[in-house]
């Protein structure tokens, strides 16, 4: 049977590595998003506001898929109002597709705040997990945005008959412009900035985190993973982790993305240095840069996201991450971490978005 994809966030990191993962096994796939991009040959843009029902109707008329993938998700300024917004998100395009009985299979991305918490009580002393963290961890005592997308996902596919995947990645390292979370870029516009400006590469971070064991998930790998869940009985219903496959610390790696630059490596020394103060003045430097290096986009804010990286880089414990669930079941990709952020800095050059 022919397999119909359609990615809800496919301008995204994950959305768009998933793109260029689904076309390259041969899956007729849809992306949807506000402003559909042109970057992935083979991708079939659908124009749509995921808060506006109608507008998915309309959109979704000839669109019938048989496996949906949501990797989208919209920021708020309240928790309350992120449960409100992407539940929201994740409910309306599920009830849009309902009457065409297509869909088989529904893979939600969330995240590791599934078990440190949202953003305003993330990562808190005094509630912190056990690590490695493990899918069978309970839910926080916590209102989380990720929760109700859960739920929502559950109560459709209890109406609807479909199966589903919950994806959850440590931090995403990958190319995008305009995401919200992207620690890979983030840092090497920092580093760049560094390199222009004679700063030293200084660690911001906390240090439980510079000499705590720490793990990332490569766009490329979660792809994997989700084609993976969508295509496999063993994996229906159930609740994965998703990472690279490799534990580092960060004294380890930072000198090396330091020398991949070309700029002094500055460690821990005994206060945390926050990105956002760091970069709070850089937007006239990169602009500058941009100019000079001619390069394609010259707002820092769309490239970087200090205030991100920090809530990683800041944390008050080591967080790694458990994948014997998926292991056990016949998922045995494997990405090195250097080479995650070494592939991304040479694509974000080629793609002259950093000099």
């Amino acid at each position: 049977m022919d397999k119909i994809a359609l990615i809800v966030g496919a301008s995204g990191i994950i959305g768009s590595n998933l793109a260029r993962e689904l076309l390259a096994q041969g899956w007729t796939t849809y992306g949807l998003s506000r402003t559909p991009k042109d970057e992935v040959p083979g991708l079939r843009p659908v124009a749509a506001d995921l808060l506006d029902p109608a507008s998915l109707e309309t959109a979704l008329a000839d669109v019938a898929p048989t496996h949906v993938f949501i990797t989208s998700w919209m920021r708020q300024d309240t928790e309350a109002e992120n449960i409100r917004v992407n539940s929201a998100l994740v409910r309306n395009i599920l009830a849009a597709l309902a009457s065409k009985q297509s869909v088989q299979h529904v893979a939600l991305v969330t995240g590791l705040k599934h078990y440190l918490g949202p953003f305003e009580s993330y990562a808190r002393a005094g509630a912190l997990p056990p690590t490695p963290l493990r899918e069978e961890q309970p839910r926080l005592p916590l209102e989380n945005f990720y929760y109700a997308q859960e739920d929502e996902v559950y109560a459709a596919a209890e109406r609807d008959g479909f199966t589903w995947s919950i994806h959850r990645p440590h931090t995403i390292i990958g190319q995008a412009v305009g995401n919200l979370m992207n620690m890979g870029t983030t840092l090497a516009v920092y580093a760049s900035i560094c390199k222009e400006t004679g700063r030293p590469f200084r660690w911001p971070g906390s240090e439980a985190q510079w000499n705590g064991l720490s793990d990332v998930t490569d766009a490329r790998i979660i792809a994997k993973q989700l084609v993976w869940a969508a295509t496999t009985d063993a994996a229906r219903n159930e609740a994965f982790n998703i990472v690279n496959g490799d534990y580092f610390r960060w004294r380890w790696l930072w000198p090396r993305l330091a020398a991949w630059f070309g700029v002094e490596a500055a460690g821990f020394d005994g206060t945390v240095h926050p990105l956002e103060e760091e970069m709070a003045g850089d937007a006239p430097v990169w602009r500058e840069m941009a100019d000079r290096y001619q390069l394609r986009e010259p707002d820092l804010s769309r490239l970087a996201s200090p205030w991100h990286t920090d809530l990683d880089l800041g944390r008050p414990i080591e967080v790694m991450t458990d994948m014997a669930k998926s292991r056990k079941l016949g998922f045995t990709e494997f990405q090195s971490t250097e080479d995650s952020f070494f592939d991304l800095f040479a694509q974000l050059r080629s793609d002259r978005l950093i000099p």
